[in-house]
């Protein structure tokens, strides 16, 4: 088992952002005028780093204009309590690729969430399990049924790119709706396929629910230092930013890294590797033994270590992802291993330490109480990177320093003429 697994060097992040997504930002509080329900769309392998923040402000006043501080209180049958007569204000955060992570995480991050997020509703789902999709699709029309003045409730799909949105609203509108449901919107496994917003789809007749989906927005940036370079790599790995924005060995090194936190006795890279192969910390030495094993080999028979690299990647995409959610909540070699602690992780987002004294009582609540604790660290170092301005880069800050300029000279030259008008 690996017992020191040292952070990898990480390229600074690129800057992608373009022109529809600032207009959909720009469109989104209006949007929010005539929606009932926001469905906000993250991947449960980056809860944390799939988070837009700049929908915060803007969902908190659509909140704050309907009324609402606090979200209903759901009863035993996902219906919501509260008087129908109320304005319709939810916003559900819908956590997809559910099968992708760890299940013995998946209540303790729910609670987490609830005791941190009590404005937000969590839900966790699968695309590829009809059951989830059912229970999704049960959990909007029960929204509807408690508020019967309404002839229609209106949902709004945001998030980040290639999260699923118009995946969702596929598998939806083919459970809610009878008989055969021609596939209503295109998708892709490439960002930014979705660019505009796209006309209302039915989900369910009776009572009438309506979607909108809405281009994937990413951050204007990403952030600076190592926090901002690790943000990138995490959404690249997961197909969020345009491919080919990232040297495929950097972003090979960082999911081995993440591998090896996520279970350091058996990785599940181990079941590529010559039977036998211990885990390995080096990236170079891990692509050349999987290069050797995959018969990547240029002239003369050296490795090709970048197309294991491509290979590596595509393969965590397709299976991988499915193999390291499989890893226990504790290695069982921890009592007897004879170390103080081990590293453990949920996800890309969430890694902590276990000491060995822990282990006897390292039960759900032990693994909520970690998880609460690494959701304080992201708030902490968000409002830290606000408060240092780390949040915008230097091209914005320097538009905004010209926009400031601008308006004072404009206010100025009002004075004058206004002075001059006068006298």
């Amino acid at each position: 088992m690996l017992t020191h697994i040292p952070f990898p060097a990480l390229p600074v992040p690129p800057s992608w952002f373009p022109g529809h997504m600032l207009q959909f930002q720009r469109m989104l509080p209006t949007l929010l005028n005539k929606t009932d329900v926001v469905l906000e769309l993250r991947d449960a392998r980056l809860p944390l780093t799939s988070i837009n923040r700049n929908f915060e402000g803007v969902l908190q006043k659509w909140r704050r204009e309907r009324g609402r501080v606090a979200p209903s209180s759901p009863s035993a049958d996902g219906s919501i309590a509260g008087p129908s007569n109320m304005p319709v204000c939810e916003r559900v955060v819908v956590f997809s690729k559910r099968d992708l992570v760890p299940e013995w995480g998946v209540k303790p991050f729910q609670r987490a969430m609830a005791a941190k997020y009590p404005d937000q509703r969590t839900f966790f789902a699968s695309w590829n399990h009809t059951r989830d999709i059912k229970a999704l699709s049960q959990l909007l029309v029960n929204i509807a049924k408690q508020h019967p003045h309404r002839m229609e409730l209106n949902v709004l799909v945001v998030g980040m790119p290639n999260v699923g949105k118009s995946t969702l609203l596929n598998a939806l509108r083919n459970i809610g709706i009878a008989g055969p449901t021609p596939k209503a919107l295109r998708t892709s496994a490439q960002p930014g396929m979705t660019r505009v917003l796209s006309t209302r789809l039915k989900l369910s007749v009776d009572p009438l629910v309506y979607a909108y989906d809405s281009p994937g927005v990413m951050l204007p940036f990403l952030g600076n230092g190592m926090r901002g370079a690790e943000r990138g790599v995490k959404l690249a790995l997961i197909a969020g930013i345009k491919e080919g924005l990232y040297d495929t060995e950097a972003l090979a090194s960082y999911l081995l890294y993440r591998l090896n936190v996520l279970d350091p006795a058996a990785p599940a890279y181990l079941q590529l590797l010559p039977p036998g192969s211990q885990p390995l910390l080096d990236v170079q030495e891990f692509l050349t033994l999987l290069a050797k094993r995959l018969c990547m080999l240029k002239r003369g028979g050296i490795p090709d270590t970048s197309r294991a690299a491509v290979w590596f990647i595509k393969w965590w995409r397709e299976e991988g992802g499915l193999a390291s959610a499989s890893a226990p909540a504790l290695p069982a070699s921890l009592a007897s291993s004879g170390l103080e602690s081990c590293r453990r992780g949920w996800g890309f987002d969430l890694e902590w330490d276990v000491a060995t004294s822990e282990a006897a009582r390292y039960d759900e609540a032990a693994i909520q109480a970690k998880i609460e604790g690494c959701i304080d660290a992201f708030e902490a170092n968000a409002q830290e990177e606000e408060r240092d301005g780390g949040a915008i880069s230097a091209t914005q800050e320097k538009k905004r320093m010209k926009e400031k300029q601008r308006v004072k000279q404009q206010a100025r030259t009002k004075a004058r003429l206004a002075a001059r008008r006068g006298w």
